[in-house]
């Protein structure tokens, strides 16, 4: 009886640290990376932010801007650029892509 559970919990054990442990530092290690390349990248001036986009949209007149807000233009165009910059960052790292 002994041996049939100490078999078991070997087997247990060997799972936990054969795939959960290194699978939960793996993905660790990768968020860490992302978020971090994401800061130096903002904060080199690589990518947009809110106030060099806010220029970009001053030229657009006020009866195009009915049509924009009615569309929800502004919160579209954030979650698209958004999902657009996640999109290369995954395909960049070369374990997921």
């Amino acid at each position: 009886m002994f041996g049939i559970l100490a078999s078991a919990f070997n087997v247990v054990l060997g799972f936990v640290f054969r795939s959960i442990i290194v699978k939960f530092v793996l993905f660790f290690g990768l968020f860490f990376i992302t978020t971090e390349f994401i800061q130096v990248l903002v904060g080199s001036g690589l990518l947009p932010t809110a106030s060099s986009l806010n220029g970009v949209f001053a030229g657009i007149p006020a009866g195009v801007w009915y049509f924009l807000d009615l569309f929800n233009f502004s919160m579209g165009f954030s979650t698209g650029l958004a999902a657009f910059v996640t999109r290369f960052i995954i395909r960049r790292i070369p374990v997921i892509g």
